[in-house]
């Protein structure tokens, strides 16, 4: 059966625009002209989806819209609802969403920008009401639902947000990713991907923290040649890069204010310029965003916009600490300790004790950390029997008296490779935490992920 769509706006070229845009990508859709008749149709027809414009008289103040939207949801309110407005009106969208709105869209749209947020917003009504009727499962039940090799946990925490993405990822709807450094933001990002219709398509990561707004423009959607002084030839951008995929965008809460209306536009619109040219270019992607930052106290304090965010975060899912789901640390080291075993052809086996041991420290780098210490400690040692006491002494060679080793030798290394080396003894120190690592070294955020890209080092 065909689901049905309302749509409601008193003009009828938009109207009959709409009906025959959405009767070839296989809906029924049916017009009303005021928000009396589309109350009236709710209540006796039903529908699946309302697609609403702001105003319905001469008054262009958008209330209506908004008083509108606020009588379905308070009758409705698992019915999705997008609201139409104008680009200079997106405040005024902001406000749909507080008030329940599932997205808006601005216009003048393109068909296939509207067609992809109706799909999504029925995508992501229906997994809502899968996921409402699901009951307790356990971690043999998510991995029939889709490929999650490599996220390892049974904590309930871990198993709904899994159950969660096997529910969305056949959408197309953004996801914002939440969590401490070293949770595993980026892996989850990669299980979204790989359990949706993109899965064969390009998976592009992207370190906002480390672009400049002076160089946003570039990295993000490339540029021609001559496009300005350094441009000695042409450059693809990320979002190019990742036409017809996932485009992952990390640390977005560091995403300087410049960058963030420019990033604002693209994804709304699904369009971008290349830089030196005049030409608009289309993208059919997917976006997934990742912080350790909080958003909303962000905006709170202007430092985040607030329309961007509910751009982002059509679905959220935050990622618990290592000590908020200490059942997993056990199964977390002897996933890394079977891998290691695979890599150095070794029988490694990780003692009762040293379990026990593991499950008593606050591990604040979270997965990350744990990784790391188990790795370090498999290389200190000549025994393939893991005790606390092998762990608490690579510990020991870790500390930060062992970080302040005297400097090497005249012609031991050149700058580059003692920059190097510092840049990666700080990141191991405060086991990847970019901002107290880059504080320890004297450099700014945005310097010290530069300094990493030129020497290739990745978290």
């Amino acid at each position: 059966m065909k689901q049905s769509i309302l749509i409601v706006d008193d003009d009828p070229s938009i109207t009959v625009s709409l009906e025959l845009l959405l009767r070839q990508a296989g809906y029924a859709p049916f017009a009303v002209s005021s928000a009396e008749s589309a109350l009236k149709r709710i209540e006796a027809a039903g529908c699946d989806l309302v697609l609403q414009d702001m105003n319905f008289s001469r008054n262009t103040s958008g209330r209506e819209g908004l008083a509108l939207l606020k009588k379905i949801k308070s009758r409705r309110p698992d019915l999705p609802v997008i609201l139409i407005t104008a680009w200079g009106s997106i405040q005024l969208a902001v406000e749909g969403i507080r008030a329940g709105a599932a997205d808006f869209i601005t216009k003048p749209w393109s068909n296939e920008q509207l067609r992809q947020a109706v799909a999504t917003a029925l995508g992501l009504a229906a997994a809502r009401e899968r996921t409402a009727d699901a009951g307790a499962t356990c971690r043999e039940d998510i991995d029939r639902k889709g490929d999650f090799r490599g996220f390892i946990g049974a904590d309930p925490q871990v198993l709904r947000i899994l159950d969660l993405v096997s529910r969305v990822s056949g959408t197309d709807a953004s996801v914002l990713i939440t969590g401490e450094s070293g949770t595993g933001k980026e892996l989850l990002a990669e299980l979204i991907h790989r359990n949706s219709p993109r899965r064969e398509k390009p998976f592009v990561k992207v370190n906002l923290g480390g672009i400049p707004t002076s160089l946003f423009e570039s990295e993000m959607f490339g540029h021609v040649r001559g496009a300005f002084t350094d441009a000695h030839r042409d450059r693809t951008g990320r979002f190019p890069l990742a036409d017809g995929g996932t485009i992952f965008l990390d640390e977005i809460g560091d995403l300087e204010p410049g960058a963030q209306v420019k990033l604002l536009r693209v994804l709304q619109d699904r369009s971008f310029e290349v830089l030196g040219t005049s030409q608009t270019r289309r993208i059919n992607i997917r976006v997934i965003s990742a912080t350790n930052q909080d958003l909303p106290r962000a905006v709170d304090e202007g430092a985040f916009r607030e329309d961007l965010l509910y751009r982002l975060n059509l679905i959220s899912l935050h990622l618990p600490s290592l000590r908020q789901r200490p059942d997993d640390i056990p199964l977390q080291a002897r996933h890394f300790l079977q891998r290691l075993s695979t890599a150095y052809r070794r029988q490694l086996v990780l003692t009762p004790a040293a379990e026990s041991w593991l499950l008593d420290q606050p591990w604040p780098g979270n997965v990350r950390q744990l990784m790391q210490t188990i790795e370090r400690t498999v290389l200190m040692s000549d025994e393939d029997v893991i005790t606390p006491e092998a762990i608490r002494r690579t510990l020991a060679v870790g500390s930060r008296e062992d970080a302040r080793r005297v400097l090497p030798e005249v012609n031991a290394m050149t700058l580059d490779e003692m920059e190097r080396a510092m840049i990666l003894k700080s990141l191991r120190f405060y086991d990847g935490h970019i901002t107290r690592a880059a504080k320890a070294l004297g450099i700014s955020r945005t310097a010290l992920y530069r300094r990493m890209e030129k020497y290739g080092i990745s978290l």
